[in-house]
Parts: structure tokens; sequence; C-alpha cells
């Protein structure tokens, strides 16, 4: 059975930092095809935060985070990280981690419960 959990939220102000940590279970980060972090603040939908393609070595960002947050993992231990800098109250929400079910393709499949992150002004 796969498990994804997720760490580090907390509540920072603004311009600080935190450090999100994903560890699966069940389940192997070095031969799937793509991971994630996703975010959800209140009343708005979930967004995707950042992404990593294992096979071709390749990130993606959201504009909004782009030279902020940092997408990283530890195939040893099966962990997954996203190093969040320079914080912002919009960056407030429920913070997801994902992991896609294929080796071949991505569709995001398995989720964890989420990490809560504050920022205040």
């Amino acid at each position: 059975q796969v498990q994804l959990v997720e760490s580090g939220g907390g509540s920072v102000q603004a311009g600080g930092s935190l450090r999100l940590s994903c560890v699966a279970s069940g389940y192997s980060f070095s031969t799937t095809y793509c991971l994630g972090w996703f975010r959800q603040a209140p009343g708005n939908q979930r967004e995707g935060v950042a992404h990593s393609y294992i096979r071709g070595g390749s990130t993606w960002y959201a504009d909004s985070v782009k030279g902020r947050f940092t997408i990283s993992q530890d195939n040893a231990k099966n962990t997954l990280y996203l190093q969040m800098n320079s914080l912002k109250p919009e960056d407030t929400g429920m913070y997801y981690c994902a992991a896609s079910r294929w080796a071949n393709r991505c569709d995001f499949g398995y989720w964890g419960q989420g990490t809560q992150v504050t920022v205040s002004s």
C-alpha cells in the first residue's frame, strides 16, 4: 500500500523559510515518472507548485514561486522536499505531495494528506 506523508509545515512571518518533506512508503521515487507539490488555499482550487520529472531530470515551477521554491528528492530516503524561501502571505495554504502511479507517464495518482503552511505579514 502506497502512503505519502508530508511534514514541515508551520507558521512563519513573511520573508521566512520552510522546508517541506514527503516520505513515501510502499513506493519507490526512483522508478516513477513524476513527483510534485501542490497547494490549496481556502476557497481556492488546488494548484500545482513544483513538479519533478524523474526520467528527464527536469522540473517545473508555478510562476508565482519561481526563484523562491526548490523541489528536490533523496531517492535513498524515498523523500521529496520543497524548500520555500522568501515566503509571502499568498503562499498560505495546505501543501500536498503527489506521485505518479506509472513509470512511463505522469498522472499524480497518489496523494498525501497535506501539511499546513501559514505565512503572516
